[in-house]
């Protein structure tokens, strides 16, 4: 089992393993060439409704990694490609927000390690 490394977009030159980017929308000033990534699941990332609500409001955030749980239980089929990928090796899931602390990416690595976990 891999480990699994959250990293914003914008510093992904030394990604390692499988590289996933993990938002539902394109990183503004990114070109698609310039990314190396083994996939893009877009279904993974939270809902739009949920990603407007958060907002990327810090006092929301142990709310909003409450509800993103449990979309991302309501659709194992989205979160399957990245559990397998982790089984074989190192696995770097890229996000864009600002803040590394409250984003998407650090519910769904922790998530994820559960997952494996079991």
């Amino acid at each position: 089992m891999g480990a699994i490394e959250i990293r914003r977009v914008y510093e992904a030159e030394d990604a390692k393993g499988a590289v996933f980017l993990v938002d539902r929308l394109w990183p503004r000033g990114v070109r698609k060439s310039d990314l190396k990534l083994d996939g893009w699941p877009r279904d993974v990332a939270p809902s739009d409704d949920l990603r407007r609500w958060f907002g990327h409001r810090p006092e929301r955030f142990t709310e909003f990694a409450e509800r993103y749980r449990r979309e991302l239980d309501d659709h194992p089929d989205a979160v399957r490609p990245l559990l397998e990928a982790a089984r074989q090796g190192p696995v770097t899931l890229l996000y864009s927000a600002r803040d590394s602390d409250h984003n998407q990416a650090v519910v769904l690595r922790d998530h994820l390690r559960e997952q494996l976990g079991r």
